[in-house]
């Protein structure tokens, strides 16, 4: 690598830490963030970086691994569950709105019909990752309007599938039902369902093969090799990269280690995606907004106008009242980074003009700095309208699993006793075998580094309530512990230790409660051995219940 490059990563990398930490404190979100920091650097602002191309094309794997995770986590289960606002609610809203603004494009801004069909359903989309970022801010998205904006954000997701491959239709210069282009068609077919194929019976036994290595570099370079492999294989046949990325998420949405290969491409895909929004922001000309500022802030406010009015009647007739209807249409009224992602490709396919490019991406980031305001708005609106319950009767939130951190012997019994108590749980554990032998019983047990922070906000300790630690490792429990404790400090934490001081040591880190292995194993022989002898009843249980909390009080004044 030249020292033009490192010298430009460092500019990027400075730009970013300085001025997305400010945006976050602003309430702008990291995505404006990340286009401010590219404009402020990029040839509209201080002119440091200008090799716009190079960086663009590095850039794309971030939206690769963002396909990736989106296809990873949409399981048929999830979406089915929530059929009538996601399906119902959520199509109509793109459809209705994108033939709104298609008709917008060509007939009030003249703009041609080819790229009016792109920019019409491009711009219905809202932005999933500054969205439920606001909501989870507000503590508001297990609410109904929260849970509302959730399904129409996870159709919007889903509709982007579609639309890459509607930009890849609209990018072949001429379309002809000829034997060429029908062979093509073929040939992409074969070779796609050879990659399916691959993944669904060669996939995860090779990832079962690295996973008995347990070499963490390993797995993490499968990780990658998988994401931007199955991406360049579909570029290949004709696709575009994102699409091969989705595609090799859906491969990997059934496997045991996907939360796994989760946690390991999370860096990489947030550092990446924060270079692609900043190449965004650099190739942005500012100029448009010092020459036409009435223009640029016109179709700003036409563009959340059409959304907030096509997306409330929406909202209210499917049960919602007005006040959470209003609150719903606001908060998703700005376009959102896929549109960013359908414009960069079209630009590249020759669909959208640079001119309009530049119009579209000045939209896209001045919608997206009205968003905390409009946020802001949507959450008093909330507050204010109590009539009804706060949970939707439509979108029935998911009952929350336990989550058991190790599933030898004593996580596999525990876990046992959940299911004959009829209590969801899901299992992590490094053991390979483990999980393998697990999945073979439909075990919802998954491959993993339990002390990786990523992988357990993969699985949903965020939602969890309850964490069962059981893995017999002190350095690892309190590795653990500690790292939940720092982000969940209300989450209930209990955890297996071996003896009077692994227990102090492990309350002390942050663990709810703990159970000593030897303590337990002691009182349970000494119930056998009273009840030999003939003690009464509720005398032994007197004395080994007191002998118990005798023992785990001189646990605690250790600690004192």
């Amino acid at each position: 690598m030249s020292s033009a490059y490192l010298g430009d990563l460092i500019i990027l990398l400075v730009a970013a830490v300085a001025v997305v930490p400010v945006c976050q404190a602003l309430k702008l979100g990291a995505v404006p963030g990340f286009l401010i920091a590219g404009l402020a650097v990029g040839p509209s602002g201080l002119g440091l970086v200008n090799n716009l191309t190079e960086i663009s094309h590095f850039a794309e794997i971030g939206i690769a691994f963002l396909l990736f995770v989106i296809g990873i986590e949409l399981k048929p289960s999830r979406l089915w569950q929530m059929k009538r606002m996601v399906f119902g609610l959520g199509t109509l809203q793109v459809l209705i709105t994108g033939l709104i603004l298609v008709g917008v494009s060509y007939y009030v801004f003249d703009v041609p019909l080819k790229a009016a069909a792109i920019i019409g359903p491009a711009l219905a989309l809202s932005s999933t990752a500054f969205v439920l970022q606001l909501l989870s801010e507000q503590h508001l998205l297990k609410s109904t309007y929260g849970r509302t904006s959730f399904s129409i954000l996870l159709l919007q997701d889903l509709a982007v599938v579609p639309l890459l491959a509607f930009v890849s239709l609209l990018g072949v210069s001429e379309l002809s039902i000829g034997d060429d282009i029908g062979l093509a068609l073929l040939e992409s077919m074969a070779i796609l369902l050879l990659v399916i194929l691959f993944g669904r019976y060669f996939l995860h036994p090779i990832l079962h093969r690295i996973a008995l290595t347990k070499i963490p570099e390993v797995f993490t370079a499968s990780a990658i090799l998988i994401v931007i492999g199955v991406s360049l294989i579909a570029e290949e046949i004709g696709l575009s990269m994102a699409m091969g990325a989705f595609i090799a998420g859906m491969l990997m949405s059934d496997s045991s280690y996907k939360h796994q290969v989760v946690s390991e491409i999370k860096p990489f895909r947030g550092l990446l995606l924060g270079l692609f929004f900043m190449t965004m922001g650099m190739s942005l000309n500012l100029s448009l907004l010092i020459e036409q500022p009435l223009l640029s802030v016109g179709m700003v406010a036409l563009l959340i106008s059409i959304k907030i009015l096509t997306l409330f009647p929406l909202v209210y007739l499917f049960g919602l009242g007005k006040g959470r209807s209003l609150a719903v249409s606001l908060l998703l009224a700005q376009s959102g980074e896929f549109a960013l992602v359908l414009f960069s490709l079209s630009l590249e396919s020759g669909i959208i003009e640079p001119a309009i490019h530049q119009q579209l991406l000045l939209l896209i980031l001045l919608s997206l700095l009205m968003t905390p305001l409009l946020a802001e708005w949507a959450k008093k609106v909330v507050i204010k309208d109590k009539v009804g319950p706060l949970t939707s009767p439509t979108v029935m939130p998911q009952s929350t699993p336990i989550i058991l951190a190790g599933f030898g012997r004593v996580g596999h019994r525990i876990g046992d006793i959940l299911t004959l108590a009829g209590k969801p749980f899901v299992a992590i554990d490094l053991d390979a075998e483990i999980v393998k032998k697990s999945q073979a019983d439909k075990l919802p047990v998954y491959y993993g580094d339990v002390c990786n922070k990523d992988l357990l906000d993969s699985v949903g300790v965020g939602d969890s309530r309850l964490v069962i630690v059981t893995v017999n490792n002190l350095e690892t429990s309190k590795l653990i512990v500690s790292s939940l404790r720092k982000t969940n400090p209300d989450l209930a934490i209990y955890v297996r230790g071996g003896n009077s001081s692994e227990c102090s040591q492990l309350l002390e880190v942050g663990a709810s409660a703990v159970v000593s292995d030897t303590i337990e194993a002691s009182i349970e022989l000494a119930r056998m051995g009273l009840t030999s002898l003939k003690i009464d009843e509720k005398e032994r249980k007197n004395i080994l219940d007191n002998y118990a909390h005798h023992y785990y009080e001189q646990i605690k004044k250790v600690m004192k």
